[in-house]
């Protein structure tokens, strides 16, 4: 019986959000920090598609338990998709939020087409290898000066015109219900009795493999 799923995030603000929409679904969450430092997963892809697949694929090999993990950006129609699945390093590998919205908005002066959207790809997978993969996406527009307190990354400056705020305007409650990673997640809500079922089966089909102790460099397995 699956009892447990961990989420392949170390960003507070994902895992919260994880945290929120799947509460209901009788399932522990666990994240990364209740296991201790692991190895980074590599986010070398060129999709979200590729890069959620990594780091839940890594996780749940490392720690021989199914893992969920989401890759998720902005994407620009006038910058040809940018910032896209660099949208968390846009300026740079240590870029902070407010960094990385100064340079969108120095790159969209002048610029009319303001249309965006954020985009989420879901992948959960187990040691073996097989994975599940659900996606969301939000349509707004990106505004010249940043509105609001809540949220993070380029909340700020992406209206939502249905609600006619931006993203860092809204409660947590209304972000979940229109965001892309809270539609991603509203589909595993919805599928979860059937989610657990092939999480068991692919568990039961090949016992996971141990855990490469190799690869925990700062743990004593001795």
């Amino acid at each position: 019986m699956l009892s447990m799923i961990v989420i392949a995030t170390t960003n507070k603000n994902k895992l919260s959000e994880f945290r929120e929409i799947l509460k209901d679904t009788n399932i522990e969450i666990r994240s990364l920090e209740d296991f201790g430092p692991i190895p980074q997963a590599v986010e070398d892809g060129s999709t979200f598609d590729e890069n959620a697949y990594k780091k839940a694929s890594h996780t749940a090999r490392i720690l021989g338990v199914p893992a969920i993990a989401d890759d998720s950006g902005l994407v620009v129609n006038a910058l040809d998709g940018a910032p896209g699945v660099y949208s968390a390093r846009y300026s740079g590998e240590r870029a902070t939020d407010d960094e990385n919205v100064a340079k969108l908005l120095k790159n969209l002066q002048g610029v009319t087409d303001r249309s965006a959207r954020f985009e989420c790809v879901l992948s959960i997978a187990v040691p073996s290898g097989p994975a599940l993969t659900y996606e969301g996406s939000c349509e707004g527009i990106i505004i010249d000066e940043k509105r609001g307190s809540n949220g993070f990354g380029y909340d700020p400056v992406f209206y939502f015109e249905e609600l006619q705020k931006t993203f860092a305007e809204l409660s947590p409650e209304e972000k979940n219900r229109v965001s892309h990673r809270g539609k991603a997640l509203a589909q595993v809500k919805e599928e979860v009795h059937m989610i657990k079922k092939w999480l068991e089966q692919r568990l039961f089909e090949e016992k996971p493999p141990k855990p490469d102790h190799k690869e925990f460099m700062d743990n004593d397995w001795s």
